[in-house]
């Protein structure tokens, strides 16, 4: 699947990016920064991260997508 170190910097720039915007354009950014800290928190526990299976299918930064078994 992906480096660690890529789904930390795209988290990483999703919340100082949301963090921005809701202090310059509109409050309900911090909802997005609640969004990312939240699946940053259960991917902890779950092993499951929804932006690693996004960058896996686009085969970006070096994600790739789980061998498919032909049954």
């Amino acid at each position: 699947m992906c480096n660690d170190n890529v789904i930390r910097r795209f988290a990483g720039v999703f919340i100082l990016l949301s963090v921005l915007l809701g202090f310059t354009v509109s409050q309900n950014w911090f909802f997005f920064t609640a969004f990312v800290g939240f699946n940053l928190l259960q991917s902890s526990f779950t092993s499951f991260c929804p932006l690693e299976k996004i960058l896996a299918r686009l085969g970006l930064f070096g994600c790739r997508a789980p061998a498919q078994s032909s049954r």
